[in-house]
């Protein structure tokens, strides 16, 4: 017996990193999983590799797009069933001072990371009501927290997520549906050896900020999610779990 059995979970930037391992924990627990993300084919290379029973669902979602994000919680809602759990996990950044970025970039990464889960939570939620239960686990940051150099507007849709969350969380729980955050610190992903291609000492000197000294694994960030997924957690809403090896303390 699993902690997520039968359940339909969807989860979105689930092509690589932190995404995938939530992906295949929430099959593990015995969720039936919808693995989405806006490179269809990683979708499906994970969807295949996940394992679980049903064979998770793939399907492309992008959701900065709140009709393509309609129509793919239509065909998981077809495919699958009801969705009970949403995990907002897709995201992408640009580090970089504030004065050094562009017009461009801030509406990417509000669109990615700020309303895309707005536009899933929309898609979503009304289904959640009419059935009176439902999980959503936002993925944010410390960076929305506490700042973070280089990451000003990524801090900014990173903490309006947190704030996003707090208030759905008081407007849900009437019927039952639980929302909460998990901050991430630095972890080892394909963004981040993206972002510091460019900067390779700045992964030193984030384990060096570290109190346990290294970066999160994607799998300590999906167990996370995975309690806040289940009814462990069936008296918890409204809050902000950090994973970051002590980095912030707040």
């Amino acid at each position: 017996m699993h902690g997520l059995d039968g359940k339909v979970a969807l989860v979105t930037g689930a092509g690589r990193g932190i995404g995938q391992a939530i992906a295949r924990r929430l099959a593990q627990e015995g969720a039936k999983v919808a693995v989405t993300d806006i490179d269809e084919a990683a979708a499906q290379a994970v969807a295949t590799n996940i394992g679980g029973s049903p064979h998770p669902q793939a399907i492309r979602i992008d959701v900065a797009d709140l009709d393509n994000v309609r129509a793919g919680v239509a065909a998981i809602e077809k495919g699958t069933g009801p969705i009970d759990v949403l995990v907002n996990n897709a995201g992408w950044d640009k580090v970089e001072p504030f004065l050094q970025s562009s017009e461009e970039t801030w509406d990417r990464v509000i669109d990615i990371n700020l309303r895309g889960p707005i536009n899933c939570a929309k898609a979503v939620l009304p289904t959640m009501v009419q059935r009176s239960r439902g999980r959503i686990v936002n993925i944010s940051s410390d960076a929305g927290r506490v700042g973070s150099t280089g990451e000003a507007v990524y801090s900014a849709a990173k903490g309006g997520i947190i704030a996003f969350t707090k208030t759905l969380a008081r407007e849900m729980a009437r019927h039952r549906i639980y929302v909460n955050v998990v901050c991430p610190g630095p972890a080892d992903t394909p963004m981040m050896e993206e972002i510091t291609r460019s900067n390779p000492r700045l992964v030193e000197s984030l384990k060096r900020a570290t109190p346990f000294g290294r970066l999160a694994e994607p799998d300590e960030i999906a167990a996370a999610v995975a309690f806040f997924s289940s009814d462990d957690a069936r008296f918890i809403t409204g809050q902000t779990l950090s994973v970051s090896g002590g980095l912030t303390m707040v």
